[in-house]
C-alpha cells in the first residue's frame, strides 16, 4: 500500500495518509452489502468473510473475493479478529470496515489492526474503550459539560453495594451492562423485590454477549424519548453533527422504527443536542462516524447523555436521506487521512425520513424471533425516495445463529406526513411468505393515531398494546379471494389457466363434469377459524360462491401482470379489487393494502396421514422458537414447581429463560446442552 505523510492533528499526533484500494468488510448481511455498494462506487475492491452458514449469502456474491472463517457460531467466525485480520493481510487489504455489531466496538481488534498496519475504519481504540465502558463514559461526559442522568457507575459490583445504591436511586430503575448495547444485559427493576432476579439475569446475558458482567444503575424515566445525534469527526480536530434521529418506538429495548429529524423539537433544542454531541465526541478525540444517544424527557424536553455508539448505526440511512450524504464514503475517506468535506454551516437538513426494520418474528407472541426460508420475497421498487437495505434474496434462509432482521425499509418525503404515508404504502409492497414477519405490525403501528401525531416514547408499544394488537375480523371477501386463488392455481397447475393451450376436452377446466354444474366444497382455515366455501363454475368463466352457507355471490377473477408479480383482480358482487396471492402447498398468502393474510386449505381427513409421534404432551417444556439449548437446570427425576426456571434458550443473540408451566417430576430431556433445536421441539417432558 502507498503511504503519505506531513499531516498532523491539533494535538500534534501524526496522521498517516494511506491510499485504500482494497477493503475487507468484517461483517455479514445487509451492512456488508451496504458498505460494498459505496466501495464499488469509489472503485475500491471488496473482500467478504463468511461462516459455514453464510456460504451462499448475498454479501458473499457481491464481493470481489470471499473467505470462509469458520463455523456458524459467531464466536468461532465473525468474532474471531485474528482470523479476519489474517484474511485481510492474505488478500492484500489496506483497511477493514467492521460495519456494526460483532467487532465494530472491540477495543482489542482495533488495537490489533493498528499493530499489524491495517487501517481500522472506525475511531481510535482509546475512544472505543472510553465510550464502551458506560461508567467511564459518564465521568468523561460530566467533565465535558454534557448532561448525565443520576445513577451508580462504581467499581464495587457486590450484590450488597448494588442493592444499597439501588435503594438510594429509588425504583423503578434501569440495570445496564457496563459494556455493549442493543438491549442486551439490560433489565428494569420495578420494585426492590425485582432487583436481585433482574440483576442476575442481566449479568448472565452480559457475560455471554460481551464477556463482562459488570453493571451500572440509573434512574428510570417512565416515558422517555430516545433521541440520538449523528456525529462525524476527522483526524484534525474537526467535528460536526448531522442532526438527530428519534428511535423511541422499541421492543425488548431494541429499536423497531426510526425517523429523522426527531419530531416536535425546536431549532434551539436541536442545536443544543447537536452541540452537546460534538462536545462528547471531542472529549474522547473521536474520529469517524459515531452516535451520541440521549434520553429526552417527554414532559419538559430536558435531555441526558445515555451512551455513545462508536460505530456506524443501523439507522444511518435516514440521516443520509435528510442531509444528502454518504456516511460510508466519509468513513473511508477520513480513515485514509482526508479532512471532513464540510463544515457545520454546510450541513442542511431537508425533508423527513423513516426507517422500518423488517424482522422474522412474532409480534403478537411477545416479538419472539423466528427463522426459516424466504419462500417468496417481493420488495418495493427502489427510487430516490425509497431505499431497501437487505442482505437476503428469495430462497435464502433467516438463520437461528444471527440477528433476525431481514431488511431495512427507508423512505423520504418533503415532510413527516408525506414520508409516513409513503412508508405505509411501501410496507404493503414488501411481501414475504414462508415465515412470519413483523410487516403487518409495522403497518398498524405507522397508522396508529398517536404515532401519526408523533406522540412517541420508549413505552409506546406497551401503552398501546390493546389498539396495536386488536382482535382482527377476517372479511368474507378475503375468504372468497383465498378460495379463488386456490381454484385458479389448480387450473394453472393442470395446464388450463388463463391463456393456456389445452390438449383435449377434459383439460378445459379443473374438476370438469359433463351435463351438470359441479359444486365444490373447500375448507379454508385462517388463524383458528375454519370456513366452508362452496364454489360453482358458471358459463363464461365466472363463479358462484358462498361462505358457511350464506348468500351466493357472483364472482369473476383474472390474472394481471404487475412489475414482478401476477396480481389477481376480483369482481365480487360489483366490488373490484386487486391483490397478490402466493400459494405454497396448502398454504395461501394474500397481500393487499393491509399487509398479509395467511390461510391454509384443510385437507379431508382421509388424506391426512396419522402422526406416528402422537400429540405433544401438555406437561412439557417446548422451544418457543428455533435456537440453541444453552443451559439445563434440571435432570430426570427432579421435582419442580410451576414457574421454576428449567432451561435457557439462546436465539437471535438473546437469552430466553424457560419455566415449568406446572408442578411435576422430570421424565426425560431429549436434547443435550449446546444442541440446536427447532421451534416446538420438546426440551423437557414430565411424568
Amino acid at each position: 500500500s502507498q503511504r503519505f505523510s506531513r499531516t498532523y492533528t491539533t494535538a500534534g499526533q501524526k496522521v498517516v495518509n494511506r491510499q485504500i484500494n482494497k477493503l475487507l468488510i468484517a461483517n455479514r448481511g445487509e451492512i456488508a452489502c451496504r458498505v460494498m455498494r459505496t466501495a464499488n462506487r469509489l472503485g475500491i475492491r471488496t473482500v467478504a468473510v463468511f461462516s459455514d452458514a453464510d456460504e451462499k449469502s448475498l454479501h458473499v456474491k457481491l464481493a470481489n473475493e470471499a473467505y470462509n472463517i469458520g463455523p456458524a457460531a459467531s464466536q468461532q467466525s465473525y468474532l474471531r479478529g485474528d482470523k479476519i485480520l489474517a484474511v485481510a493481510k492474505k488478500a492484500g487489504c489496506q483497511a477493514i470496515h467492521p460495519g456494526y455489531g460483532f467487532l465494530s466496538e472491540n477495543v482489542e481488534f482495533a488495537e490489533l489492526c493498528q499493530q499489524e498496519g491495517v487501517t481500522f475504519i472506525g475511531p481510535p481504540a482509546s475512544a472505543i474503550r472510553d465510550m464502551g465502558i458506560k461508567s467511564t463514559s459518564k465521568h468523561i461526559m460530566s467533565a465535558a459539560g454534557v448532561p448525565i442522568i443520576n445513577g451508580y457507575h462504581g467499581e464495587d459490583q457486590s450484590d450488597e453495594r448494588l442493592m444499597q445504591e439501588a435503594e438510594k436511586i429509588g425504583f423503578p430503575l434501569m440495570i445496564k451492562a457496563v459494556r455493549g448495547g442493543g438491549g442486551k444485559g439490560m433489565r428494569i427493576a420495578e420494585t426492590k423485590a425485582d432487583f436481585m432476579p433482574m440483576l442476575q439475569s442481566a449479568r448472565t446475558e452480559s457475560e455471554k454477549a460481551f464477556g463482562d458482567s459488570a453493571m451500572l444503575l440509573e434512574r428510570y424515566v417512565r416515558s422517555p424519548r430516545h433521541v440520538e445525534v449523528q456525529v462525524f469527526a476527522d483526524h484534525y480536530g474537526n467535528a460536526v453533527y448531522l442532526y438527530e434521529r428519534d428511535c423511541s418506538v422499541q421492543r425488548r429495548h431494541q429499536k423497531i422504527i426510526e425517523e429523522a429529524p426527531a419530531p416536535g423539537l425546536s431549532e434551539e433544542l436541536r442545536k443544543q443536542l447537536g452541540e452537546a454531541a460534538v462536545r462528547a465526541a471531542k472529549a474522547v478525540n473521536y474520529v469517524g462516524a459515531g452516535t451520541v444517544e440521549f434520553i429526552l424527557d417527554k414532559e419538559d424536553l430536558s435531555f441526558h447523555f445515555m451512551e455513545m455508539n462508536t460505530r456506524l448505526q443501523v439507522e444511518h440511512p435516514i440521516t443520509e436521506m435528510i442531509t444528502g450524504t454518504d456516511l460510508v464514503e466519509w468513513q473511508i475517506k477520513v480513515a485514509a487521512g482526508e479532512r471532513l468535506p464540510v463544515t457545520q454551516d454546510d450541513i442542511v437538513k431537508r425533508g423527513h425520513a423513516f426507517e422500518a426494520r423488517i424482522y422474522a418474528e412474532d409480534p403478537a407472541g411477545g416479538f419472539l424471533p423466528g427463522a426459516g426460508p424466504l419462500d417468496y420475497l417481493s420488495i418495493p421498487e427502489v427510487s430516490s425516495t425509497t431505499r431497501v437495505e437487505t442482505g437476503v434474496r428469495q430462497g435464502d434462509e433467516v438463520s437461528i445463529h444471527y440477528d433476525p432482521m431481514i431488511a431495512k425499509l427507508v423512505v423520504w418525503g418533503e415532510n413527516r406526513a408525506s414520508s409516513l404515508q409513503l412508508l405505509i404504502e411501501q410496507l404493503t409492497n414488501y411481501q414475504i411468505a414462508g415465515l412470519q414477519t413483523n410487516i403487518n405490525f409495522l403497518i398498524d403501528l405507522a397508522r396508529h393515531d398517536h404515532f401519526q401525531a408523533a406522540d412517541v416514547h420508549t413505552g409506546f408499544i406497551e401503552q398501546h398494546t390493546a389498539t396495536l394488537f386488536p382482535k382482527k375480523v377476517i372479511p368474507t371477501t378475503k375468504v372468497v379471494q383465498m378460495a379463488l386463488a386456490h381454484v385458479l392455481n389448480e387450473r394453472v397447475q393442470s395446464g388450463a389457466g388463463l391463456g393456456a393451450k389445452t390438449c383435449g376436452p377434459f383439460d378445459g377446466e379443473y374438476g370438469f363434469r359433463p351435463n351438470y354444474r359441479v359444486a365444490r366444497s373447500t375448507k379454508i382455515k385462517i388463524g383458528d377459524v375454519e370456513y366452508i366455501v362452496a364454489i360453482e363454475t358458471n358459463d363464461g368463466g365466472s363463479y358462484s360462491i358462498r361462505v358457511d352457507g350464506g348468500e351466493w355471490m357472483k364472482v369473476t377473477v383474472r390474472r394481471k401482470p404487475y412489475n414482478n408479480r401476477f396480481l389477481l383482480e376480483t369482481n365480487i358482487e360489483g366490488h373490484v379489487s386487486c391483490f397478490n396471492a402466493v400459494i405454497s402447498g396448502e398454504n395461501i398468502s394474500l397481500f393487499d393494502e393491509n399487509g398479509m393474510i395467511g390461510g391454509e386449505i384443510v385437507q379431508p381427513r382421509f388424506l391426512v396421514a396419522e402422526s406416528s409421534m402422537g400429540g405433544v404432551d401438555a406437561s412439557s417444556v417446548t422451544a418457543p422458537m428455533p435456537g440453541v439449548l444453552d443451559k439445563l437446570f434440571v435432570k430426570p427425576g427432579d421435582t419442580v414447581k410451576a414457574g421454576t426456571p428449567v432451561a435457557v434458550l439462546i436465539a437471535m443473540k438473546m437469552e430466553h429463560v424457560l419455566k415449568a408451566a406446572k408442578d411435576g417430576i422430570v421424565k426425560a430431556i431429549p436434547n443435550a446442552e449446546g444442541s440446536n433445536v427447532r421451534k416446538g421441539a420438546t426440551l423437557i417432558s414430565f411424568e
